[in-house]
């Protein structure tokens, strides 16, 4: 049951027909006998109903999904699998609202779907972006900042003495004297 190699999205909605067949299958993926605390390795686990387990150094509860890409997900873990097969084995590039309507939930979930599968699988292969790192360097790489004033529009740089005019504002004043043309005639 672990390799299991599917050829379309029928495969899949026959080998897990539910949710329970979905979590049995990731926690034999993810701990085959063994079940480990994610919290502390060394800690002991108890089971609690529902698929749910205590940590007993920590305290803290989890379950198969806590620290997975389907963490604090309400969406069903058929779905989920339904979409990283159809990510991974996709060649040509895939929207959002395409996957929605394949798989029957609204495009912003399948866009939020899409976007943490596309980190797992960049991950796994080696390519780690992380999204903290990223709005860091934007932010040190705009070094402008647009200033409104009452009439023109001024865009500041670092140094307040230098001051130059947007492309905005010099096609305001090409509109400008165009109108004035207008009026004359």
């Amino acid at each position: 049951m672990l390799s299991i190699d599917f050829l379309s999205r029928n495969d899949i909605t026959t080998t897990f027909p539910n949710e329970e067949s979905c979590i049995k299958h990731l926690e034999q993926l993810r701990w085959k006998e063994d079940i480990i605390s994610p919290f502390d390795e060394n800690s002991k686990v108890y089971f609690c109903k529902n698929h749910k387990y205590r940590c007993r150094n920590t305290g803290k509860y989890f379950n198969v999904k806590t620290n997975t890409i389907f963490h604090n997900s309400r969406i069903p873990l058929q779905k989920w699998f339904i979409s990283i097969w159809m990510l991974s084995n996709r060649k040509t590039r895939m929207t959002s609202v395409f996957l929605a309507k394949e798989i029957g939930i609204t495009q912003k979930t399948a866009w939020y779907m899409m976007q943490r599968i596309k980190a797992y699988l960049e991950a796994d292969n080696g390519i780690v972006k992380s999204k903290k790192k990223a709005r860091k360097t934007t932010v040190k790489k705009e070094k402008t900042v647009i200033v409104k004033v009452a009439k023109p529009l001024i865009i500041e740089t670092k140094e307040p003495e230098t001051i130059t005019l947007s492309s905005v504002e010099k096609e305001k004043l090409k509109m400008s004297e165009w109108l004035l043309l207008l009026k004359k005639q």
